[in-house]
């Protein structure tokens, strides 16, 4: 049995309350030994920093399921969000002239059913599927290559390797996962009461290759790519830097709250870089063959619309969707990453029954020096904490 497993188990054997009562009630001083014991609590494996680094495949599986649930929990966000930045085209704009995003989102409820907030909500796990995978689960592969490859000319973790891993995974991204990209948005813009363009995912799909071709399925790639390479770099350089200056100096230990803090913070910077790119790349992928000659002529048209301003709209729907996406993902994300590497080694520990300790009834009710030897007697009770 691994040193880590006896110390676990040895931990759950004296119950603190049970014990201390035992003791003090019988006028006898607690012992050193059996004090630390019976006060340190029960810690699980994962939930302590791992002892080597996850291998590429966890954090690759890692980062994809984190991304999933992290989408289900937020997805309505993400749909008013898409609302609000296409405000002022066509149809969408006389139905739903909301303003913020919780009135968007009570108006979506009210006039087309709680159901229209998960629209294309299986075009959104297909591509942070494959999406998230890429752009987070390499990160710190891509990132370890590039230390090596400017090793002895940059240092190793400067920042200027952060921001091109981050922009390298989060460009790669999207070669894969455009087509996804594409449809969720288009799901998502789909007002109910009027005429439908998709009945469903796989019809999206489907229609969009006949009427546009394949090259419809990467329509907006490359303000796609600019986008997610900025967000990318934003938010995952931004969570590094910060979660290393909150451990380095001990302001908290590598667990939920410093995950927390440093999700949050790096959705903040996220959102307030990249959001001129976002409206834009939601726009151009929404629009019909034809209404734009390009993501250029997209931004012109916007900008001669609605000035400077249009190219942050729906900015605090978009924080509030990104920041709470970033908290769920990340915190997901360590923690999946810790569990999967634990299961990996085997080093996670089965429940222990609890072991309480009893005094002998011959000990005398005068306090025990802690220099002489003490009688314990485990009394172990099938009972499980």
């Amino acid at each position: 049995m691994e040193t880590d497993q006896i110390i676990v188990i040895m931990k759950n054997v004296c119950h603190r309350t049970e014990l201390k009562k035992n003791l003090v009630g019988r006028g006898a001083e607690i012992p050193v030994h059996l004090h630390q014991a019976a006060t340190n609590t029960l810690v699980y494996p994962f939930s302590q920093p791992l002892r080597q680094e996850p291998t590429v495949g966890v954090k690759f599986v890692s980062a994809g399921t984190a991304a999933c649930i992290a989408d289900m929990i937020t997805f309505p966000l993400d749909v008013a969000k898409v609302r609000l930045q296409i405000q002022g085209e066509g149809l969408a704009t006389n139905t739903l002239r909301n303003k913020g995003m919780f009135g968007m989102m009570v108006n979506i409820i009210q006039k087309e059913g709680p159901k229209s907030l998960y629209n294309g909500l299986c075009a959104g796990l297909q591509r942070q599927m494959c999406f998230a995978s890429v752009r987070i689960g390499l990160y710190d592969s891509v990132k370890n290559q590039y230390n090596d490859i400017a090793s002895g000319v940059i240092p190793a973790g400067h920042v200027s390797i952060r921001i091109l891993a981050g922009v390298t995974t989060g460009g790669m991204s999207v070669v894969f996962a455009q087509p996804t990209d594409v449809v969720k948005v288009r799901m998502q813009a789909q007002v109910s009461g009027v005429a439908q363009r998709y009945v469903g995912t796989m019809s999206a799909y489907r229609t969009i290759a006949v009427e546009e071709g394949m090259k419809g399925l990467w329509k907006g790639t490359l303000p796609n790519i600019t986008r997610n390479a900025i967000v990318n770099a934003a938010e995952l350089v931004c969570y590094d830097l910060i979660k290393e200056f909150i451990l380095t100096r001990n302001l908290m230990s590598d667990n939920v709250p410093c995950h927390f803090t440093s999700a949050f913070a790096a959705g903040f910077c996220a959102t307030v870089v990249a959001s001129p790119v976002d409206v834009v790349k939601t726009r151009f992928m929404n629009s019909h063959h034809g209404q734009y000659t390009g993501a250029i002529d997209c931004a012109l048209k916007m900008f001669k619309e609605g000035g400077f301003t249009s190219f942050y709209k729906g900015f605090m729907p978009s924080f509030i969707r990104l920041g709470s996406w970033n908290i769920c993902m990340f915190v997901t994300f360590e923690q999946l990453k810790r569990l999967f590497t634990h299961l990996n080694q085997g080093s996670i520990v089965p429940p222990v029954p609890k072991v309480y300790a009893a005094i002998p009834s011959a000990t005398p009710k005068e306090a025990v020096p802690v220099g002489k030897p003490h009688h314990f007697c485990p009394i172990v009770i099938n009972q499980w904490d």
